[in-house]
């Protein structure tokens, strides 16, 4: 079966409460929201293209276009979950990039979003309770970032990112204005804010570091790198004598005409107004939008300011006033420029300015215009048609002209144009229209009001009332398909009126609940109704009574069709079904699968269904209707669809909704090609116009003629007088250029005969310029060439002296090997000698060590002891501790209360001090005068500052010589230090086994993060179980969707026996019959095979179900398992760390002995050097064997006293270098002697990391 298809063409409407609800896509073409889509617009050629919003969608929050125009962004709600949608704007059709529907955060809408300046990521401000902002790469899916904005649950307005940085964001809200920086991974603010908060309403990036924001108080705030640089406030101008006029309005109108008390919004109306009176006089600034020389903002209602960067300042000043104009068609046309702002938008040439208001306007400004006429105040203009900023209640289509009227809670009527997409006609009134119907032949239009209903005539340029009927609040009416009646609904009665004759023909009454629908037969002889009582009634017109009748309680109707042969009646209501009733009875439901039907609508042809959903989509089918979801759903509006209707032709559908958008709708068949008129009657071209009207028009007429003969008239006399005049000053003109020719002739001969003569002689001075330079060219090839001559004759001497110096230094590098190889002799000899004594002092070493061993065991054991006691003691300290500050806590707490308010306090008194400051500024500058003057006299104390510190170098090459004398008393140190690096050597052990204790510590980590991976495991196992859950209970669902399907079935089947049994005494309609259901359900072999299988499949899936269970009862007692041994291992952990803590303090007393045994040998040293002052044998050969340089002179020395005097820093480098080999080689065999000892066994406790670092630290110093 095919399924009808349905092509949006276009779409009056739009959505304000969308943030950033325009974008340019280019310099003409525009994308905004209108329904649950996105509309792409052309402003000149005036083309529509859409975006259709993703399914189940519950509507559009928020819109960003990239920098580079490619991609837009769309932030919507699918089944209650936020998403974002990124289209690419370049294919045709915009193609879906990427969707963003899976957080890490909690959210429940993004309010406002932005792309960065290389297109590459997008940042997201998340509402109130939440208030998170999330910074993506958006190709990747990748969250960079998440903050939390603010924590007071303010609202939040708008998030942008600077417009040259991709690292820096701006937040605006209630009381939030912040900047963050995106550096490692996360968002840091980088700016404070200073003074009172201010509710930020909108912001605007004006450079890379400036930034204005605009407040609701009318106030400006210019920001550079996060500091308030400028600040202005914007007043209102004309406010009193505006409220004034609105008063004596009110007034008047109050004595004429009273609102009607039936009317819902008549208290909330008055109360906007003194609210908006109350406020004139404070502007809000609720949006704004940067340009190249500037910027512009809202002003208020109807107003929008530019501002250009000034000459003088840093700051802005008002350039230009641009208002909303007064339209002439509304009943106060003094209150339709009263609309707030809420987007400004400039394309990207910034020839065009367009904003949108929240009333769902949409304005233009071409900025050409507005500079050219800089003294006026400029007026925008509407970029399409005015459309409607409430519900829509009525739509109506004709028969003789392709036109649409509808009516709105904005108290609104008007006609549009579905074939020009255009809107002919548009008036408001005092009142709300509730329902409308237009005449099938498009000259007159029936509004229900609240207090009367009013038959109008569409006029030439107008919408005038014509005849009132005394039905108030009548929600509901519609003419008949010949025109000549027509049905209006007062509650639950239905008033039938003569469209002729204007009499009240007949009353239907018979409904308890109010009518909802009302729909004509073809050839209006039948009326059906629908109501909230749960009645579907078939009327007969011309006795007035039911001539069928479907009551169901339980279901509250909304809407009903009939097909075109009058047979069957459909019906939609609250049940989620659609009825075909037939004859008093119900044939057969069909389901709505979980969506509720609004209304539905039948075409004059009666193949197609169309029906509109609670959601906002459109669905439609083909007749007869698919028991199946066999039908095409259509994303259409943002709010539930409140009429629908069919043009005569079939060729288009016309749809609206509570969101104030109306969308027209091409039909096609699912070829595509589109279904045929079944007559091709042209559209006709009459229009009404009074008589009054007609003779005026005429009368203008002629009087403009005349007039336009009496101007011509006067322009041809004023052009002769003009000819006149020309030709005169012609002549004057040419007798003047003449004058001017012949004396400029005379000049230029004069010019030409001084030219011959300034010829002439500047030959003669080229000639003598060229003489003199031939002269000075000899004169300097004469004087070079000598002083080559001379330069050579140098050249000679110099090579001869650099043979010498050659010969001179290789002799010199002879006599410096020959000095080299005899130290060097020397030296061996020296340090063989100084080896033997060592290997003697590491025998004594080693049974030092031995005897510290054994009295560093009893020492460990008194000290385990004392730290057992130390610990129970420490832990009663700590518990105290505890209790005292959680009492201090709750204290502090109230403290910090006392503390805001001085903190209050302080900022006042901070900004006095500002004020303090800038006079402290002045003194400053006084003061830096004065340090002029001092670094003068600094110079000259600098000056007597060097001729002293010459006197101070005398006096150091003094201190030169006694510091050579305190190196040689240094050199007895030198021992002594010596002696105290053996005794360090001896605590090396003691590393050695702390070391040990480190590789447990590394080994038990390793055990804790082998748990952590086994826990991980079977966390995802059965996160792996809940999914298989969660997929056997979709085929459940499946299940009982086919056994619910089964039944239908069978009920039909019952149905259709039942008649049958009927027809028993009539054999061949019986035989007619059975062969009837025979062929309907018994062909369908298929049948009994299903049910052998969704046995099996029942069978297979308890099985399976069985199996999944038992699995996850033995995983649970594994993870219980593995829980205790987790916890008994940490137990144990636990322990071996207390034992380590113990072990590492009695090492660091068992330290603290040895540094005092080390400080006791350092003094007992000092004293033996102080008593002996004769220096003995003994001491003069540790001198020889630990000194470098022995201070006696030797034999050996006084041999070769030109070897020391060569260069002495590096002979003691190399010394250095002998010395530190030999103790690396010494260390080496102490560590091979100490492993040959039987060491103690090392304990099986460990230690935290921490600690052991730091009694490591303490035991190096």
């Amino acid at each position: 079966m095919s399924v009808i298809v349905a092509q949006a063409l276009h779409i009056f409407g739009f959505q304000s409460r969308v943030a950033n609800n325009i974008c340019f896509f280019d310099e003409q073409i525009i994308v905004y929201p209108a329904g649950n889509s996105c509309v792409k617009y052309h402003i000149e050629q005036k083309w529509q293209k859409f975006i259709p919003g993703s399914e189940k969608s519950q509507g559009m929050l928020a819109l960003a276009i990239s920098p580079n125009r490619r991609y837009l962004a769309i932030s919507e709600i699918l089944q209650d979950k936020p998403t974002i949608t990124i289209y690419e704007l370049s294919s045709v059709p915009c193609k879906k990039r990427k969707v963003l529907n899976t957080f890490d955060f909690s959210v429940q809408e993004f309010i406002s979003l932005g792309f960065s300046p290389d297109s590459k990521y997008l940042v997201a401000q998340t509402g109130p309770p939440e208030s998170n902002l999330a910074y993506w790469m958006w190709e990747k899916q990748r969250t960079m970032a998440i903050v939390k904005v603010d924590v007071q649950n303010n609202p939040l307005y708008q998030v942008s990112f600077n417009p040259q940085d991709n690292t820096q964001v701006c937040v605006t809200g209630n009381g939030i204005f912040k900047l963050f920086r995106y550096t490692e991974g996360t968002l840091k603010q980088t700016n404070f804010l200073r003074g009172e908060p201010q509710n930020y309403l909108s912001h605007a990036w004006l450079s890379e570091e400036k930034v204005i924001v605009g407040t609701d108080t009318g106030k400006l705030y210019l920001f550079e790198s996060g500091d308030l640089r400028w600040e202005t406030s914007i007043e209102r101008k004309e406010i009193i004598c505006e409220i004034v006029k609105e008063e004596l309005q009110q007034e008047s109108e109050s004595l004429i005409e009273f609102p009607a008390p039936t009317s819902p919004e008549y208290s909330s109306e008055l109360i906007c107004e003194t609210e908006a009176q109350q406020q004139a006089s404070l502007p809000r600034v609720s949006a704004i939008a940067a340009y190249s020389k500037g910027f512009a903002c809202s002003a208020g209602p109807g107003i929008v300011l530019l501002f250009e960067k000034s000459e003088e300042k840093e700051g802005y000043r008002e350039s230009r006033e641009i208002r909303i104009p007064q339209d002439q068609c509304s009943n106060d046309p003094n209150q339709s420029d009263k609309q707030e702002v809420v987007c400004i938008a400039f394309s990207p040439a910034e020839e065009t300015l367009l904003i949108s208001t929240n009333r769902n306007q949409l304005y233009l400004l071409s900025m050409s215009s507005a500079e050219m006429n800089k003294a006026e105040t400029a007026h925008f203009e509407y970029l399409n048609y005015p459309i409607h900023s409430s519900s829509i209640t009525g739509l109506d289509t004709c028969i003789r002209k392709p036109l649409v009227a509808t009516c709105s809670l904005d108290k609104s009527v008007r006609i549009w144009n579905y074939e020009n997409n255009t809107l002919d006609l548009y008036k408001e009134y005092q009142e709300e229209a509730y329902t409308l119907a237009l005449h099938p032949g498009g000259l007159y239009v029936l509004v229900g009001f609240a207090d009367k209903l009013r038959l109008m005539n569409l006029l030439i340029d107008d919408i005038r009332v014509f005849k009132d009927f005394t039905v108030r609040g009548c929600r509901e009416c519609a003419f008949s398909t010949g025109g000549h009646l027509f049905a209006a609904v007062n509650g639950n009665v239905i008033h039938i009126y003569s469209a002729t004759s204007f009499d009240n023909v007949i009353n239907l009454k018979g409904h308890n609940g109010k009518v909802r629908s009302v729909v004509w037969s073809m050839d209006d002889y039948k009326l059906i109704s629908c109501g909230t009582d749960g009645a579907v009634y078939e009327w007969n017109l011309q006795n007035g009574k039911r001539e069928s009748e479907c009551v169901l309680k339980s279901c509250s109707y909304s809407g009903v069709a009939i097909s075109p042969d009058a047979k069957v009646i459909f019906a939609v209501g609250s049940d989620h079904s659609i009825k075909e009733i037939c004859d008093s009875s119900i044939l057969r439901e069909v389901p709505t699968f979980d969506v509720a039907y609004t209304c539905i609508v039948v075409s004059h042809s009666g193949r197609m269904v169309f029906t509109g959903t609670s959601a906002g989509t459109i669905r439609s089918m083909k007749y007869p209707l698919p028991v199946h979801k066999e039908f095409n759903e259509y994303q259409a509006h943002a709010g539930p669809v409140t009429k629908m209707s069919i043009t005569a032709d079939d060729q288009f559908l016309l749809t609206s909704a509570e969101d104030g958008c109306i969308v027209i709708w091409k039909v096609y068949d699912k070829e595509g090609r589109g279904l045929k008129r079944e007559r091709d009657v042209p559209y006709s071209d009459e229009v009404l116009i009074t008589r009054t009207d007609m003779e005026e028009k005429t009368q203008i007429m002629l009087e403009l003629k005349t007039r336009v003969e009496e101007l011509k008239m006067e322009n041809e006399y004023q052009l002769r007088l003009k000819d006149m005049n020309y030709n005169e000053k012609i002549k004057e003109l040419t007798e003047k250029f003449i004058q001017e020719m012949e004396s400029l002739k005379t000049k230029n001969q004069v010019l030409k005969a001084e030219k011959e003569k300034q010829e002439v002689q500047h030959q003669e001075q080229l000639t003598e310029l060229m003489e003199k330079q031939s002269r000075e060219v000899q004169d300097l090839e004469s004087g070079n060439n000598q002083k080559l001559l001379l330069e050579y004759e140098k050249y000679q001497e110099l090579q001869m002296k650099s043979q010498r110096m050659q010969e001179e230094y290789e002799k010199q590098l002879h006599e410096m090997e020959e000095n080299k190889s005899q130290a060097l002799e020397e030296l061996t000899e020296y340090y063989e000698a100084k080896l033997l004594e060592k290997t003697t002092m590491l025998e004594e070493a080693q049974d030092e060590a031995r005897m510290q061993l054994r009295e560093f065991e009893e020492t460990k054991k008194q000290i385990e002891e004392d730290e057992d006691r130390e610990i129970q003691e420490i832990k009663i300290k700590y518990e105290r501790r505890l209790r005292e500050e959680r009492e201090s806590n709750l204290r502090l707490k109230g403290e910090t209360g006392i503390m805001r308010k001085k903190f209050n306090s302080l900022q006042k008194e901070i900004e006095e001090r500002c004020s303090d400051i800038e006079a402290m500024k002045l003194e400053q500058q006084k003061l830096q005068g004065i340090i002029k003057a001092l670094e003068k006299d600094i110079q000259g104390l600098k000056r007597e500052i060097q001729e002293r510190d010459e006197t101070i170098q005398d006096k150091e090459k003094r201190i030169y010589d006694l510091k050579k004398k305190n190196q040689e008393l240094e050199k007895f140190k030198f021992v002594l230090d010596y002696k105290i690096k053996e005794l360090k050597k001896q605590i090396e052990p003691r590393e050695n086994d702390i070391k040990a204790m480190k590789e447990q510590i590394q080994e038990m980590e390793g055990e804790l993060e082998r748990f952590h991976k086994q826990n991980t495991q079977l966390e995802l196992n059965i996160a792996e179980l809940r999914l298989k859950l969660k997929a056997t209970d979709r085929e459940m669902h499946k299940e009982m969707q086919k056994e619910r399907d089964m039944e239908a079935l069978v009920k039909r089947f019952k149905t259709d026996l039942h008649n049958c049994v009927g027809l028993i005494q009539e054999p061949k309609k019986l035989k007619e019959g059975i062969r009837d259901i025979y062929e309907k359900y018994v062909q369908k072999a298929d049948m009994v095979e299903i049910v052998g299988v969704d046995t099996d499949l029942h069978q297979e899936y308890t099985r399976q179900r069985e199996h999944l269970e038992r699995n996850l009862a033995t995983l649970k007692k594994k993870v219980i398992k593995e829980g205790e041994i987790h916890r008994a291992d940490y137990v144990r952990i636990m322990q071996e760390n207390v034992s380590l803590i113990k072990e590492i303090n009695e090492l660091r007393r068992e330290l603290k002995v040895t540094r005092t045994q080390i400080h006791d040998l350092q003094s007992t040293l000092g004293l033996l050097t102080k008593r002996k002052k004769q220096p003995a044998q003994s001491m003069v050969t540790i001198k020889q064997c630990d000194f470098p340089f022995p201070p006696g002179p030797s034999p050996d020395r006084q041999q070769s006293p030109g070897i020391l005097r060569l260069n002495p820093e590096e002979e003691t480098e190399r010394i250095v270098e002998m010395q530190r080999l030999e103790i690396k080689h010494l260390r080496d065999q102490m560590q091979g002697q100490e492993k040959a000892l039987a060491l103690r066994p090392t304990s099986g406790s460990k230690l935290p990391i921490l600690e052991l670092d730091r009694s490591s630290g303490e035991q190096l110093q």
